[in-house]
């Protein structure tokens, strides 16, 4: 099976479009039409449904979509390797991301890795827990920074544990506090990400056994941070998220403590392509570095 239409079909999926797809390969949105034309009839089902709304799978191209992300993934991991041998190191890496990492760690991960690794092509995928955790299952991602334990089965590696603060109007009630109670929580107009993406705050209230009262719900960490500091209720958000964003905010450990743990996960586990591993080891000693500069600068 020709590996240029496999892509292309991957691609449309991913896309939404024929255009957009053929931006993203570099070629003409004809030539895509074609791939796809040829590969429907090399197989003897249709895989896409074309409509006014853009392109949707069919249920036999649903069914063949795993074996595609399979089939292409193989075939990264065997150029990889066989690029490793030369002594050459090129390849994609695919990286999933939620905002706190995006935002603080990636920016110099990169440019670290990029230097030492100019052949190496990133992709980058933005989203919550539940994006990164659906990416690493269905295979659109080669690694993904996760909360610990991350319910994807996959080689995990833990990195950092990160407190988690109570995040509250610069004139809240509780500005004198040196220390927000869990308890409050259910008193205060608190507002929530989506459940599927609030990991980090559901332990640590359930662990307190604490109900809080939610009043509003949102899947952007920045927008709790807009409403938070317009008046509109309170928050628990991790330390790293919320570094250089404390200028018109009240933040406050918890009573109890609790942190989470960030950790990144490795789709393929020891079948990781050596550009991928790569980019793991970057990852590492890029934390431990900042971990100790902090530890360090803690300490004088």
């Amino acid at each position: 099976m020709n590996m240029d239409r496999v892509r292309a079909f991957l691609t449309v999926v991913e896309q939404g479009s024929l255009t957009r797809a053929a931006e993203e390969l570099g070629c003409t949105q004809s030539a895509v039409s074609h791939a796809l034309a040829v590969l429907e009839e090399e197989l003897g089902f249709p895989v896409l449904r074309r409509g006014r709304g853009g392109v949707h799978l069919t249920a036999e191209g649903e069914r063949l979509l795993p074996a595609v992300r399979a089939f292409l993934n193989s075939a990264e991991q065997l150029r990889q390797t066989a690029a490793s041998i030369r002594g050459l190191e090129s390849g994609t890496v695919r990286i999933g991301a939620f905002t706190s990492v995006a935002v603080h760690w990636l920016p110099p991960v990169l440019q670290r890795f990029q230097r030492e690794y100019p052949g190496v092509t990133i992709r980058l995928f933005n989203g919550d827990y539940h994006d990164v955790e659906q990416w690493l299952s269905d295979g659109s991602i080669d690694v993904g920074f996760v909360s610990v334990p991350c319910p994807v089965r996959c080689e995990c590696i833990s990195l950092m544990e990160d407190r988690l603060l109570a995040v509250l109007p610069k004139d809240s009630r509780f500005a004198s506090y040196p220390r927000f109670p869990l308890t409050e929580c259910e008193t205060e107009p608190f507002i929530s990400l989506l459940q599927s993406s609030d990991h980090d705050a559901r332990r640590a209230l359930e662990a307190a056994g604490v109900k809080p009262n939610v009043r509003f719900y949102t899947k952007d960490d920045y927008a709790i941070l807009a409403m938070v500091e317009q008046g509109l209720g309170m928050s628990i958000m991790p330390e790293l998220l919320l570094r250089g964003r404390h200028d018109e905010l009240l933040v406050l450990p918890l009573v109890p403590e609790a942190k989470r743990t960030i950790g990144l996960a490795i789709a393929d586990g020891e079948r990781a392509g050596p550009a991928v591993r790569r980019f793991a080891e970057t990852v590492v000693a890029h934390v431990r570095e900042k971990t100790a500069e902090e530890q360090a600068r803690r300490a004088r």
